[in-house]
């Protein structure tokens, strides 16, 4: 078993103009620059049966490249207080239709359909529990934030491992976003 989900990377470019954010919270654990993604599809604890399966499909997707700004930032929490505080991704119907594609391409690996509520964002940092305080100050603080886009050429599939420092993350495959060839059909959005 291999724990995957596919995200989009965040460049070293917009990482830096994140990297402020990261403080002012006690007790959260900052993510490091080369962590920092948009995730389109956790597939999480996978045969490999099935993520080659999700590898081939992915590979499949054709969609021209993109691009995307962050604003704003926010924290997921529930009854036992925050879990994460992150930094918003403006929508757009290019991010949209790729996530759509790769819920499609996760259904052909044979993954049960994702049914939460997809908003897309860039996690900054985890906690276990935080206080709402301390977020909601850091939230207030930090509530303007907005980036330059960035071009998506490409997205990729990951590997996660948990460890005590932290999460560790591996690019297992890079899949480039290209055009639909010229004379040819477009999938349907999906």
């Amino acid at each position: 078993m291999i724990r995957l989900f596919v995200a989009i990377a965040v460049p070293e470019e917009t990482a830096g103009a994140l990297a402020p954010l990261a403080s002012g919270v006690p007790g959260a654990h900052w993510s490091p620059p080369e962590n920092l993604h948009i995730t389109l599809r956790f597939a999480g604890e996978v045969t490999e049966g099935q993520a080659d399966d999700l590898d081939a499909a992915l590979g499949a997707i054709v969609t021209s490249p993109f691009d995307v700004s962050l604003g704003g930032v926010g924290a997921f929490g529930d009854e036992n207080g925050i879990h994460a505080l992150w930094a918003g991704v403006e929508p757009g119907e290019p991010l949209a239709r790729l996530r759509r594609r790769c819920e499609s391409a996760a259904r052909q690996a044979g993954l049960k359909p994702d049914r939460r509520a997809w908003r897309p964002h860039v996690t900054l940092a985890y906690a276990s529990g935080l206080e709402s305080g301390p977020a909601a100050a850091w939230t207030q603080a930090h509530n303007l934030l907005r980036t330059g886009p960035f071009t998506v050429e490409r997205f990729g599939l990951y590997s996660s491992w948990r460890s005590r420092s932290g999460s560790l993350y591996r690019l297992e495959r890079s899949y480039p976003l290209r055009p639909w060839p010229r004379g040819r059909a477009a999938p349907p959005a999906a």
